[in-house]
């Protein structure tokens, strides 16, 4: 049990870093996504998908009922679905940038394994096989291992809301006004 874990950990922190590089730095600070008439419907994807994140991060990784485990599922599963309506619209959605360059796609390929790993791994932590009865365990804090992935999630979840209501901020007028404004200010990347 330990190792899945110590595997989910390092699958999460793995994820939130190529997360953060394309969720923010290339789709919103350098691409600017949700400027563009094309990938408009894209980042209210991501935006989406950025909301889900942390409540998957909450209810999987952190709350221990029954309840947020079964919230979380849920959360899993609308986010695969939003994942495949994403990847379906990409290629339509980068045409003002000549479409999606193969580098950045590796880096989505990347991110979403880590993603959907770390999702995964914890899962199978919390699945117990005794007399073959399959009992579900919500409680990730008996061990270093336990405390370690709590301890991650805890930590990401402040970044995680905090993308998301740019992202969500970013789909309105007033939000792109006062984004533009500012990042016109930044002369760099």
């Amino acid at each position: 049990m330990e190792i899945l874990y110590f595997l989910s950990a390092i699958c999460l922190v793995l994820f939130m870093v190529l997360a953060t590089y394309d969720g923010f730095y290339l789709h919103i600070f350098r691409y600017e996504l949700f400027n563009h008439k094309e990938s408009y419907f894209e980042h209210k994807i991501h935006a989406i998908r950025a909301i889900l994140f942390p409540i998957i991060v909450w209810f999987l990784f952190i709350d221990t009922t029954s309840l947020g485990f079964w919230i979380a599922i849920i959360a899993v599963l609308i986010d695969l679905i939003v994942l495949g309506i994403d990847a379906y619209s990409e290629k339509d959605s980068r045409t003002f940038m000549g479409g999606l360059p193969r580098w950045e796609y590796i880096v989505h390929l990347f991110a979403n394994s880590f993603h959907f790993a770390s999702i995964i791994l914890i899962i199978a932590s919390k699945i117990k096989i005794q007399n073959n009865i399959i009992q579900l365990t919500y409680n990730t804090a008996d061990s270093l291992g336990g405390e370690l992935i709590h301890f991650i999630a805890i930590n990401i979840i402040p970044g995680a809301i905090i993308l998301a209501i740019i992202h969500v901020l970013l789909s309105f007028p007033f939000g792109k006004s006062n984004w533009n404004n500012l990042r016109r200010k930044i002369i760099c990347c």
